[in-house]
């Protein structure tokens, strides 16, 4: 039995005061899948981010989520429906401690699972449980990073969109963040991976569209996509 899209986005436009950076964009996200947007910086992976959240309002076009039309409400419904983003740049709470900022996670959507969750957290990212107790701003990039998918994580998220989580950190990081990308999934939660980091989002992605000039020129399976060395070159710059 087919199940409907659990973000379908058909037809979406979007931009700031004259400027459109989103021309005309369908997605669409699968339950317990990981699908990858990819494209270099200015092509408008943010602006698509901002748009599906409710920060920014979309101009025409529609964003299913869950069953539910959701271009027109406002970011806390939206997080309360379940779709919770992790922006770039983590943006922690750096003067409260680790503990503080995951139940952070949790003020508007599963406050009444909030221990349960924390454990959960600390069982995928032992290293905050060490932490629990520290100033969230003298942790180390890759911790910080940690920190914000876990505090994303406490709100129970039926899809979670990382915006650029390899940003920053270095190589060894970034292979174990993917790691923990694939195992948030496995662990049921569906994910929007927001990327420049493109070898590393298409080997764990089931699907992925290539974002150019505020459009998707391809979509596709992860496999096929990786496997296009045309595709690569021309939109990728690989």
């Amino acid at each position: 039995m087919a199940t409907d899209p659990l973000l379908d986005i058909h037809a979406l436009h979007a931009g700031y005061g004259e400027t459109e950076v989103l021309r005309g964009v369908d997605l669409v996200v699968e339950p317990g899948e990981i699908v990858a947007v990819l494209g270099s910086n200015g092509v408008g992976k943010s602006t698509l981010n901002r748009t599906i959240s409710g920060i920014l309002r979309a101009r025409n076009g529609s964003i299913r989520f869950d069953g539910a039309a959701i271009e027109h409400e406002k970011p806390p419904v939206i997080v309360k429906r379940g779709l919770i983003q992790v922006p770039e740049g983590r943006r922690i709470f750096p003067n409260l401690s680790v503990r503080e900022n995951l139940d952070l996670g949790s003020y508007a959507r599963a406050a009444a699972n909030r221990a349960r969750n924390r454990e959960r957290v600390f069982e995928i990212f032992p290293r905050l449980k060490e932490r629990r107790a520290q100033l969230a701003g003298t942790l180390s990039g890759g911790e910080q990073q940690m920190l914000a998918i876990s505090r994303g994580l406490m709100a129970e998220p039926k899809l979670i969109i990382l915006d650029e989580p390899s940003l920053g950190l270095s190589p060894l990081l970034v292979e174990e963040l993917f790691a923990l990308v694939a195992r948030i999934n496995d662990d049921g939660v569906s994910v929007l991976l927001v990327e420049q980091n493109v070898v590393q989002s298409l080997d764990v992605a089931d699907r992925a569209y290539i974002l150019a000039e505020g459009h998707f020129v391809m979509s596709g399976t992860a496999a096929d996509i990786g496997a296009d060395p045309a595709l690569k070159r021309t939109y990728l710059g690989m």
